[in-house]
This record gives structure tokens, sequence and C-alpha cells, in this order.
């Protein structure tokens, strides 16, 4: 049992209930991500700016949630987990309210970078409560519950969009992201334990946290092990930045049909995730991670080979798509459990900087890959393809390097 295993024992450690609490916290990224994207054309007419300037508001919340990812571990490591997951949904109530009135591009800027510090203040810290009170096949299980259940918001997220745009226009879209925040403070306030005992938290000093930081990040292992969800993340979320331009520039799909994407994307997370708990204790870790990575090697085949040789259409071009998340989430629980391994004493800080690399990335992607590769479905598909190389690349590197401690190493 880890040291805060002591703490709050009415939660049940099987409990479907406490994983959906932690999922919901989790949420709030996704959802601030997927949620408003159907809504970019009406943004731009409203506001008078170009698809350029709303794709910033994408890059600045994802910029701003990537470098506040390195602090909200290292912050609920010294002062406890429950303050700061408290502290960040308030925080991005007031972000949102923000994106919900704004009235020129420049106040939208700004709040969705309030948006982006506090988003993944749930995500992080969700992780380090899991692995202060569960070990074994069951932080697995419990890892991967969290996963399924996340998996329910981003399939909502741009369906939900897409209605409230169509039926009360774009605000509506963050009022109700204001409404949904406003509920899990209340539930946090009232459920949320504390899973962090006074006698294991690290004191916040400038000279220890640079220390910390140091030792995490001059350790190769963990910048190996964070490439790979991070790559395998951009691999999809390549085509959740590109949304409008793929479903509606490419396969012809109206603000209404966004569904067509997100909808097998995320029972594809979700498969994923139900597969990885129902694999817990029963196969090896090492052997889900090799299932999940033929999964992504076949998607990204499939996918090339679709784009290449068959006209354009929504089932065909998204079919591949689905795949690839049923890999990457197979692959997820059991990767964020070596990684957290790594640093037993400090996995907050370790969570964060998990969380810093995939954001990070996933920023570069939005801002950058994403408008380049949007001009055909066969860019989009190398670029998935080549996400993929580089996260398996990484994890034959890993191998090579902690060949030995991998033989005796279980979750």
């Amino acid at each position: 049992m880890t040291s805060g295993s002591s703490a709050a024992p009415h939660v049940h450690r099987r409990s479907w209930g406490f994983a959906a609490m932690l999922a919901s916290l989790s949420m709030l990224g996704p959802f601030a991500v997927d949620m408003y994207l159907p809504a970019f054309p009406a943004i731009g007419a409203e506001l008078g700016v170009s698809a350029i300037a709303l794709q910033q508001t994408l890059s600045v919340y994802m910029f701003a949630y990537a470098f506040m990812m390195l602090w909200h571990g290292a912050l609920s490591d010294s002062l406890g987990r429950r303050p700061i997951v408290i502290g960040g949904l308030v925080v991005f109530a007031l972000g949102t309210l923000g994106c919900a009135i704004a009235g020129n591009i420049e106040s939208l800027w700004l709040s969705r970078v309030l948006q982006g510090l506090s988003a993944g203040s749930g995500l992080v810290v969700g992780r380090a409560i899991i692995r202060d009170r569960f070990h074994g096949a069951e932080a697995q299980r419990m890892m991967s519950q969290m996963t399924l259940v996340f998996g329910i918001g981003p399939a909502v997220a741009p369906v939900a969009g897409g209605v409230l745009l169509n039926l009360l226009g774009w605000r509506s879209i963050f009022w109700a992201m204001l409404a949904w925040t406003v509920a899990m403070i209340a539930v946090c306030v009232r459920s949320l334990p504390e899973t962090l005992a006074a006698a294991h938290r690290h004191p916040l000093r400038p000279g220890a946290l640079w220390r910390n930081y140091r030792a995490v990040l001059g350790r190769p292992a963990f910048g190996l092990l964070a490439l790979l969800p991070a790559l395998n993340f951009c691999g999809f979320f390549l085509y959740i930045s590109s949304a409008p331009a793929f479903l509606v520039g490419l396969l012809g799909v109206s603000t209404w049909g966004f569904a067509w994407l997100f909808m097998p994307m995320i029972f594809g997370i979700m498969t994923g995730a139900y597969l990885s708990g129902r694999l817990a204790g029963r196969v090896s870790p090492m052997l889900t991670i090799r299932i999940g990575y033929s999964l992504l090697a076949l998607a990204a085949s499939a996918n090339l080979l679709v784009c290449h040789f068959l006209p354009p259409f929504v089932a065909w071009n998204v079919l591949p798509i689905f795949v690839f998340t049923i890999g990457s989430s197979l692959i997820m629980p059991s990767v964020t459990l070596l990684l957290l391994d790594l640093f037993p004493t400090m996995r907050g800080m370790t969570s964060s900087l998990q969380g810093f690399v995939q954001f990070a990335l996933g920023a570069v992607v939005a801002g950058s890959v994403s408008p380049l590769l949007a001009r055909s479905l066969t860019s989009l598909a190398w670029g998935m393809a080549a996400f993929a190389a580089g996260s398996f690349g990484a994890w034959l590197a890993y191998q090579r390097r902690a060949h030995g401690s991998l033989k005796e190493w279980s979750p």
C-alpha cells in the first residue's frame, strides 16, 4: 500500500463512482478543446476574425495547458491533492465565463489562457490520487476505468457543441461548460478525499523543486516513456485539431455532423480502456502494450491505403482512426504506471511532466502541424503514421535501456 492509502477510508477501492469523479475532473481539458470546434465559423463571423486567428484560440489554450502541467503535480505534492483540484476548478470557471462574454478575439484569447492554465489540474492530480491509493492490477483497473468514463465526455462534447451552436448560438457552448464546472466544484467540495498525508508532502521551495525537476528530467527512461502517450495522442489529436477542415472541408460533413469523427474516436478510447482493465492481472502489461502497438500499425497502414486508393468517404476515412484510438488506449494505462513508478515519492511532479510533454506536443500539432497537413486526407494519414512510428521507436529504445528491470516490474 502506498503512503496516502489510509486517507479517506470511506471511499471503496473498486468504486466506479470514484473513477467517474476523477474522470469528470479530467474531462474539462477535452471539453474545452472539443466542444467549441463546430462553432469556429460562427465565432469568426461574429468577431470578424480570420480562421488563423481562431486557430490560435486553440493554440494558446494548449500552450497554457502544457505550461501549467509543470506545476499542478508539484503543487499537489506540497499542498495536498484536494486544494489544487478545487482551486483549478474555480480558475477554470472564471476563464469559461470570460469566453462566454468575450466581445473581441483578444478577450477570447485571454480567457482561453485562463482555461488552459487550470483545466489540467484534474487530470494530473487524478492520476496521482489513483497511485496514492491503489497498487497492483487494481491500479491498472482504476486507471483504465478512469479512461473509460473519461471517454464519454469528449464523445458528447462536439455533438453537444454542434447542437447548442445551431439552437442557441456559440456563446451557449461556454455557458453550458460553466454550468458543468460549477457542478464539479460542488461535488469536489463535498466528496473529493485528500489522499496525500501531510507527513509525505514536499516543501514548496524553489531550490527543492528545481532539484526534483532536474532529477526527473535527467533520467532518460522518463523522456522515452513520456514520449509514448504523447506521440500516440498526437496521432489522433491531429484529426481533432483539424476537425473543421477534415470533416467539413475534405469530407463534406455539416456542423451537425461532428459525431461522425468524435463518436468512433471516443468509442475506440473507451474500448481500449475497457480491454486494458479486463486484461489487468490476466496477461502481462508488456503483452498489452505489444497488442496496442500492433493495432497502431494496422490503423496507420490502413489509413494510408484508404487515402491513396479510395475516394473520400466518412466511414472508411474514420475507421482507421477508431482502430488507432483502441491501440493508444490499450498502451496508456500500463505506460503511465511504469512512468509514475520511476519516482514513487514524486508522482505528482512526474504526472505533471508527463502531461507537459503530451500537451506541449499537442500545442505544436494544433498551431503548426495541423494547419499544414489538413489540406488533404493523404497528408493527415502520413502524419498519423509518423507519430505512430515515433512512439514505437521510443518504446524500443526504452526496452533496450530497461530490459532487466522490465522483467521484474509489475504494477
